[in-house]
Parts: structure tokens; C-alpha cells; sequence
């Protein structure tokens, strides 16, 4: 059983209808991304959502491959996993904040995504934060897309009056 953050407020939510879950994996890491999957995954399935797995090469493509999804496709959340990990260049630098922003950008416009990019500064701190038994980040962000698509979903029902009403109409 993968060990998950649930921590604080965050609770399990629950859902009275199926939603289906999108999990978009770099699959730079291989070792790490397949125990960030087995994390979300096994978070995703204790919380009954059905799901899809897709892989693409790095992290700058996560943002990109959940943009066209949500254009093209029908799911409900998203979850980002991938690993970078700190090399010799400023490369570094430029996979995480273009990544991190991408999602911000995309979940800004109304998605529910999970992030779970690690951003390490070497295998043994992702191996840490993989591990199905102990952190396992790929469980959070998987929670975590699950809780936004809750909140979403409660807010459903509720609108907020934008403009004005006339006084003729009244």
C-alpha cells in the first residue's frame, strides 16, 4: 500500500458520479516515473476514479500534453509526474520553472491538476520522494487533483451575479 500525504485538512474526497483522470508521466526517469505512477494510480483507484496513463518525454512536455487533453479529450483531472533532476547547467532552472508555470497557467484557466514534478537535486532525494512506501508524491498530486475537482464540483450549483441589473428589469 503506497504510503500518501494525507496530511492536515486533506481528506479523500468522494465523488457521486465517476470521474475520469488523465495521469501525463515524463518518462525521463523511468525508475522514478514508474513509482510516481504506481502512487497516483493506487491514490486514484481508493478513490474511485478511472483513469488513463500517458507518457511523454520530459517535463516541458507535461503542461503541453494536458493542454491539448483538455481541448480534445473528456476527463474530469489531471496529473503531472516527472522527475528533474539539478545537472552542471542552468538547464535545470529553465525544465522547472517552465514546467511548474505551464501547469499554474493551465489550472488558472479552470483545471484540476495534481503536480507532481519532483525537482531534486539528485536521484537519491527522488528515489526518496518516489518511494511507494514511504513519500510518495505521485500519490499527492494525484489527491490533489482529486480535492480541486471536488471543490470545483461543489461549486457547481453556485453563480456569481457579474454586471449589473438593470433597474427595468426588476
Amino acid at each position: 500500500m503506497v504510503k500518501s500525504e494525507l496530511t492536515g485538512e486533506t481528506q479523500r474526497p468522494k465523488f457521486s458520479k465517476p470521474v475520469k483522470v488523465l495521469v501525463v508521466v515524463a518518462s525521463y526517469y523511468k525508475e522514478i516515473s514508474d513509482d510516481l505512477i504506481s502512487g497516483a494510480t493506487e491514490e486514484l483507484r481508493a478513490c474511485g476514479a478511472d483513469f488513463d496513463v500517458i507518457t511523454v518525454p520530459g517535463a516541458l512536455e507535461l503542461p503541453t500534453a494536458i493542454g491539448m487533453a483538455s481541448r480534445l479529450c473528456e476527463y474530469d483531472a489531471y496529473v503531472a509526474l516527472g522527475c528533474v533532476v539539478r545537472g552542471e547547467t542552468t538547464h535545470y532552472d529553465t525544465v522547472c520553472n517552465d514546467s511548474s508555470t505551464g501547469l499554474l497557467m493551465l489550472g488558472l484557466q479552470g483545471l484540476s491538476i495534481g503536480n507532481g514534478i519532483l525537482t531534486v537535486e539528485n536521484i537519491a532525494q527522488a528515489k526518496e520522494r518516489s518511494d511507494p512506501n514511504e513519500l510518495n508524491k505521485g500519490a499527492a498530486a494525484a489527491l490533489a487533483a482529486l480535492s480541486l475537482l471536488s471543490l470545483s464540483f461543489s461549486w457547481q450549483d453556485t453563480r456569481k451575479n457579474i454586471g449589473f441589473k438593470s433597474s427595468a428589469s426588476n
